[in-house]
């Protein structure tokens, strides 16, 4: 998703869903570090390119996932993510 459709990038809400079920709610002000120092952290040893992905970390709520468990990942009110695990 482009930057440009968020208002405030420091004041997201992002959601997983299992099943249909929240198991993991957060928002992007509580992340430890803020997003340029983690792209200056992670640029010291990586070029980062267009479509790359980091990743911070996770919010209380992890648990297994199984075969056939639908998964659903959300940001504000878009969703990110919808497939089945198989």
């Amino acid at each position: 998703l482009p930057k440009s459709d968020f208002e405030n990038l420091y004041d997201l809400n992002f959601e997983l869903k299992i099943n249909g079920e929240t198991r993991q709610k957060g928002y992007t002000k509580d992340l430890l570090f803020s997003f340029e120092k983690i792209i200056s952290f992670v640029s010291q040893y990586i070029t980062l390119k267009k479509g790359d992905l980091i990743f911070t970390g996770t919010p209380e709520g992890v648990g297994k996932i199984n075969q056939g468990d639908k998964l659903e990942a959300w940001l504000e009110d878009k969703q990110l993510l919808n497939f089945d695990v198989k």
